[in-house]
């Protein structure tokens, strides 16, 4: 099977296919660290998670590089109000940033550069450009030259008359044309600054995630991300900078992610509509968030609401219960009987290749969850069969499957995770004692007390339900 993805940049699904082989550079836009990072970005920062996941499941050796944007004016404003440094405020939310992704269980990038670390990197860059004449310095600033950049508009398909006369065009009598944008800008009082040969001064936003991936991933890599608002301005800028310093295509295959939307607007500080994904993750599971965030295809939008979420978890549940009652069967003893495991091992070899199938179209995890249910419900219907026996090689079946889960729900879509150690380990044995205990109340027909087990359980939210292989419990 051939991996498929989308590039922004042709306005196609391409057929994949990597600078060195089975070798993938993935470069990031990550989260410039002035607060904690709202459920919109976190979409941004799980795609990139999932690609490489799946490129690793697939034999590709992945190098990720995900920038922190640690000086712009929105740091510099807030580190003003608290009365503290820009990069006493830079280093709070740098770690609050690796908490709430771990929590989602994506996974560190290899490389974390920080920009204000790269400053001689990027004067490096911003010199050649305007030693090339696609630059040019006015009153300590410099912009650079969209006009001789042919190609401007080639990844958002914007033209370049329209942009001129467009609003969202930063307007300054220091340009030379109104689309120009800034590469340096001159220190203000009481601003962070560094030397140049343009005076004191400071990168300009678009600059920093050219320079970094050059100097980490070279002039020329396999996979750009980050969200599809990113395209224009930010993501257009990189183009013109590194092609323009590099004299070459620099990315391979932009690949954007689709806002999370509120009430069919995007979610967004600017517009207040937004809720952090710490507020989140401290309503619902995080296993939960992580489904929530890939229940669509990464390029759809999604529609954020509790609703959703308690969709997710339901979802979620059924995937855990079933993985649950394979767990439990594997753990027994095989009998002898005639059973065969070919319809199990048919259904393996089915979901299995409609699950690479999925994964192959441009990273289909929408699909790839379906397949999972379908997987789920056929492992269901097979052992809750009254004929059911756990022979020898239903049990081999079996422990294929278990291996299908553990490679895509809980490796490459990282939505199974292994319980951490703590009180909830008791509640496996408790509820299997009590569960237990209703068993022989049953068999010694004291049926009463057996009701009044299951039915205080199920007021706990807990579900018994009684198949041939005995009682079965999950979370409601």
């Amino acid at each position: 099977m051939t991996l498929k993805v989308y590039n922004s940049l042709s306005g196609e699904k391409e057929i994949f296919k990597t600078l060195e082989d089975k070798k993938v550079k993935i470069y990031s836009c990550g989260p410039t660290v002035y607060d904690y990072f709202h459920i919109g970005n976190a979409r941004a920062f799980m795609v990139p998670d999932i690609i490489k996941r799946y490129l690793t499941y697939k034999g590709y050796d992945v190098l990720h590089v995900m920038n922190f944007t640690d000086i712009d004016d929105k740091m510099i404003n807030r580190a003003n109000e608290e009365g503290i440094s820009v990069q006493e405020l830079a280093n709070r939310f740098i770690t609050a940033f690796f908490e709430d992704i771990e929590r989602l269980n994506i996974r560190k990038a290899d490389i974390y550069p920080k920009a204000t670390e790269h400053i001689d990197d990027m004067i490096e860059m911003v010199n050649r450009l305007v030693e090339d004449g696609f630059a040019y310095e006015s009153n300590g600033d410099v912009y650079f030259r969209v006009s001789k950049f042919s190609e401007y508009g080639k990844l958002s398909k914007k033209n370049l008359d329209d942009l001129v006369a467009g609003a969202r065009v930063e307007v300054s009598d220091k340009k030379e044309n109104p689309v120009d944008f800034v590469l340096w800008k001159a220190s203000k009082d009481g601003e962070p600054s560094w030397e140049s040969p343009w005076g004191a001064g400071r990168p300009g936003w678009h600059i920093e995630c050219s320079a970094m991936s050059k100097r980490y991933l070279g002039e020329e890599f396999d996979i750009h991300t980050g969200g599809v608002d990113l395209t224009f301005p930010h993501h257009e800028n990189e183009i013109a900078q590194s092609e323009a310093c590099c004299d070459h295509k620099v990315v391979n295959y932009w690949l954007h992610n689709g806002y999370i939307n509120i009430d069919g607007e995007k979610m967004s500080k600017s517009l207040g509509n937004f809720f952090t994904t710490r507020e989140i993750l401290n309503k619902y599971p995080a296993e939960v968030v992580r489904l929530f965030l890939i229940s669509n295809h990464y390029r759809s939008p999604i529609n954020f609401s509790d609703q959703e979420l308690d969709n997710s978890a339901k979802s979620l549940n059924k995937l855990e219960n079933t993985v649950n009652k394979i767990d439990s069967l594997l753990a027994l003893e095989v009998v002898a009987g005639d059973l065969s495991g070919a319809e199990l091992l048919s259904v393996y070899q089915e979901k299995k290749e409609k699950l690479i199938e999925a994964m192959d179209d441009d990273f289909n995890t929408a699909l790839a969850i379906g397949v999972l249910h379908e997987l789920a419900k056929e492992v269901n219907r097979f052992v809750n069969n009254p004929t059911f026996e756990l022979t020898a090689e239903v049990k081999v079946s079996l422990e294929k499957i278990k291996g299908l889960f553990d490679n895509f729900a809980k490796d490459v879509l990282g939505i199974l995770v292994e319980k951490k150690e703590g009180n909830n380990d008791l509640v496996d044995p408790l509820i299997s004692l009590l569960l237990d205990v209703r068993e022989k109340s049953r068999q010694n027909k004291s049926y009463q007390l057996a009701d009044e087990i299951r039915d205080r359980l199920d007021e706990l939210g807990i579900e018994v339900k009684d198949t041939p292989q005995g009682a079965e419990w999950s979370l409601k």
